[in-house]
């Protein structure tokens, strides 16, 4: 056991890590071991107080999430050679680990993730009751279909991985101290910070919140609610099992999910470890609204074996000798839990030079991955691959503390639930940002969450099967979402976008700014256009609509998910840059309606005076107008690619705008659709998705964006230098656009590409996003192939649920957009729909 004296050593750091639990540490080990000096990290008691000194220590390769998987691939490998690196210790067990599937819902899941994990070059394997049973002996294997195989997996001693990462950490100039508790944070006009201790202030460049159970203490002194909450984990551990130590090798984890436990070998008996019902299941509520008692470090809570006794029950008729065990020690300790169970990691908006890795629910797993991840991007100046789904910034003041605590408490008892694509959780729901339809259409259609907002999905008619109905296959929204699909292609709908983040930016360099953030040129007064900011590096960070209302007034429009993130990146680039404008976040206050569909503007013509024809009203213009009475900035733009407007209003005026467009368009057969129908629109259109197509792991030329992107352009943009080297390179591979020939079953997106090459069939690439397209009656997807197999014509195959399709690159896009059908009219060709 190491000690250390408490003192701060110096006066001024780069960047200062409150607190010293693995996740901590390890992000001290890489920022110091990548050559930054001045990296002190503070504790307040000693290393490992909180939640990893008592963590069971497993270690996984396997995540549902793409780039999560990149986290865990990269802690295991670290922690292999971690011992041979600091000569510390660290009690690092790979014998392996299986998940069970005992349900044929199971298996179909696990087919769905091993598509996911053929183009990612970690073990995964789905194995056969018979080879599950070779692995774990002691298995009653009655109800056993089959088992998600992960070699490479295992556990760690938590408490010696963290020492190993410290001793790291010192060796290459990181200055851990401790006990030192951080008693304030003040930030400074140039954005550094003042990190008041009890022993005096230090001085950093950047402060990062590593503090776990704590760190909703820490967010509280600069004024942030950080959405945290500490739940009550138990596990069990047996005294020595006969049978256990008669085996010649170590059992692997097993993951029984049906009866929601782990279970591995510890010594000479077994760890046994349940996640209860969200009924049963308690969490720390106290500490949310009263904060962690003053002293509490190393304790943990009293255990309470009742809770876990049904998951106690079927672990022993899944494991039979655990009937004969005695149980020795039984752990209750705090896990910090984020709402949907995933950390929060990065800078966080509204703050300068604020970093959190904080709600860690695996933190042993996550320590290593994360420590690397944050620490390039510390010093890089951008992520080395894309985590949205991490960002702190997914959540807004809309993530109540009531909020957070029915999510902690949904996400706990679903740990082990089966994960279907399209996922609905609906704890916590509505939040109090529901768009202004919310009450008007909630008992009209199936409702999905977007960062907040309750938006459709999809419809009911009368003998429509109603309700939320997962399944890896077509199910009950199938055939209504292919009616509001010919509703939009054939008549006219109506959409509510108001989950939209929507911006406006004015100031006297308000040009200049964007002219830097934007690879696209400025659009004109009264004009729109759709433009992305790029990282240093060249790849796409966000995609945004950007319309100039008045001169050097702009409105920016972005995904409901990107809100904050793409906020925060703009915020940056203003205070880097010196610029002198003002931004306005107006997501709460605007409300959105799309009206779509060929009958379009006879509908809305009918509501205004203004003339709506395609000569005065162009594609990609906007202005401001009132309809039937109601001021709003209509842009000339639609997602479904057919004729439409983006109706922007206060929030306030959405139920009345709603019943006017419906009211109008009665005798063109007006209706509603939703998301997914949506999404089929924009697929046969070619529109690249946000976060699918393109996103920070891809550049826009190989994304197919150039008509976007102006590298000829006199602003020297983000990204462009990196961006003209790639292009002088060449590209090794490129979106292509896939028809695919199916049963009962689409693509949803991250799904294996094959290729049936000379040698054997290979995976060549990946999906990013499909659907059915009810224009052509087959299944569509993008996908990422090698350049020299993205021709049209490519024969390729996509794998869905363990079996691999037919698919042919084809000329995208399937169907052509409204405008492109109207000039190829104007010129006398006849245009394909």
């Amino acid at each position: 056991k190491e000690t250390s004296s408490p003192s701060l050593g110096k006066d001024r750091a780069d960047t200062v890590i409150i607190g010293g639990g693995c996740v901590g540490v390890s992000l001290a080990y890489h920022l110091a071991k990548a050559g930054l000096k001045d990296v002190v990290l503070l504790e307040k008691s000693e290393l490992t107080a909180g939640s990893t000194w008592h963590a069971a220590g497993l270690t996984t390769y396997f995540h549902p999430g793409i780039n999560l998987k990149k986290i865990h691939a990269y802690s295991i490998k670290l922690y292999e050679k971690l011992e041979e690196e600091t000569g510390q210790p660290v009690g690092f067990h790979q014998p392996g680990s299986i998940r069970i599937a005992s349900t044929p819902t199971r298996v179909d899941e696990f087919k769905y993730q091993m598509t996911r994990s053929g183009w990612h070059p970690t073990e995964q394997y789905l194995i056969t009751p018979e080879k599950v049973q070779e692995l774990f002996p002691l298995l009653n294997m009655d109800k056993v279909l089959a088992g998600l195989y992960n070699p490479g997996d295992g556990h760690i001693d938590p408490y010696s991985l963290t020492m190993a990462l410290a001793a790291g950490a010192r060796k290459y100039g990181a200055q851990l101290n401790y006990p030192v508790q951080v008693t304030n944070l003040y930030s400074r006009s140039d954005g550094t910070w003042e990190v008041e201790t009890p022993l005096g202030i230090i001085q950093a460049k950047r402060i990062v919140n590593t503090a776990g159970f704590w760190a909703r203490d820490i967010g509280k002194m600069i004024g942030l609610q950080h959405p945290l909450i500490p739940v009550h984990h138990q596990y069990v551990v047996t005294s020595t099992i006969p049978e256990v130590k008669a085996l010649k090798t170590e059992l692997p984890v097993i993951r029984d999910l049906e009866g929601s436990y782990y279970l591995r070998q510890e010594r000479d008996g077994l760890l046994f470890g349940p996640y209860e019902s969200e009924e049963k299941m308690k969490l720390q509520e106290s500490w949310v609204t009263n904060g962690v008692p003053p002293g509490f470090g190393k304790e943990l809570f009293e255990s309470d074996l009742d809770r876990i006794m049904e998951h106690i029950e079927a672990a022993m008729e899944m494991v039979p000798v655990l009937r004969k065990a005695n149980i020795v020690n039984t752990i209750a300790g705090p896990i910090t839990y984020s709402p949907d169970i995933l950390p929060m990691v990065g800078p966080h908006q509204g703050v300068r030079n604020y970093w959190v890795a904080i709600g860690f629910g695996y933190g042993i797993i996550h320590a290593g991955g994360i420590g690397k991840y944050l620490s390039d991007w510390i010093l890089e100046g951008e992520p080395p691959f894309d985590l949205i789904e991490v960002d702190p910034n997914r959540y807004g003041k809309w993530t109540t503390t009531e909020y957070t605590a029915a999510k902690a408490r949904e996400s706990y008892g679903f740990n082990n639930i089966v994960s279907y694509p399209k996922e609905e959780r609906f704890a916590g729901r509505p939040t109090e940002r529901a768009s202004g339809l919310y009450n008007l259409l909630k008992s009209k259609c199936s409702m999905g969450f977007h960062a907040g907002w309750e938006q459709p999905h999809w419809f009911y008619k009368p003998g429509d099967e109603t309700g939320y109905k997962p399944s890896f296959r077509r199910t009950n929204w199938f055939d209504p979402v292919g009616r509001e699909y010919k509703q939009v292609m054939e008549k006219v709908g109506v959409i509510d976008l108001s989950p939209f983040g929507k911006f406006k930016v004015k100031g006297t360099d308000s040009v200049k700014l964007l002219d830097h953030l934007f690879a696209n040129v400025v659009p004109k007064v009264g004009s729109t256009n759709i433009s992305h900011m790029l990282t240093p590096r060249g790849k796409v960070y966000a995609e945004l609509t950007v319309s100039q209302l008045y001169p050097g007034e702009f409105m920016l429009v972005t995904g409901s998910g990107s809100e904050l993130h793409d906020l925060r990146w703009i915020e940056e680039k203003v205070t880097t840059g010196g610029y002198k404008v003002e931004i306005e976040n107006m997501t709460d206050e605007m409300g959105v309606l799309s009206v779509a569909g060929p009958y379009a503007r006879q509908v809305l013509q009918k509501l205004t005076n203004e003339d709506l024809s395609d000569a005065s009203f162009k594609f990609l213009q906007c202005r401001h107008l009132k309809l039937s009475s109601i001021a709003v900035t209509a842009i000339r733009i639609s997602y479904t690619g057919e004729l439409g407007w983006e109706l922007y209003h206060r929030k306030e005026d959405s139920v009345p705008l709603y019943n006017a467009i419906m009211e109008a368009g009665q005798k063109e057969g007006i209706d509603d659709f939703g998301t997914y129908a949506l999404n089929a629109l924009r697929l046969e259109k070619g529109f690249r998705a946000w976060g699918a197509e393109m996103n920070c792991d891809i550049n826009p030329l190989e994304a197919g964006l150039e008509y976007f992107v102006k590298l000829n352009k006199a602003a020297d943009f983000t990204g462009k230098q990196a961006l003209k080297q790639i292009k002088e390179k060449g590209l090794k591979r490129r979106l292509v656009y896939l028809t695919l020939e199916t049963d009962n079953v689409d693509p949803e997106g991250n799904e294996s590409v094959w290729h049936n090459g000379k040698a054997r069939t290979i995976v060549i690439g990946n999906t990013t996003s499909g659907c059915f397209s009810y224009g052509a009656q087959q299944s569509l997807a993008f996908a990422y192939v090698p350049m020299e197999l993205s021709k049209v014509g490519q024969k390729l195959e996509v794998e869905l649920l363990g079996k691999n399709y037919p698919a042919t690159i084809i000329q995208e896009p399937l169907v052509l957009t409204e405008p492109t059908r109207m000039r190829l009219q104007r010129k006398g060709e006849s245009p394909k729909i």
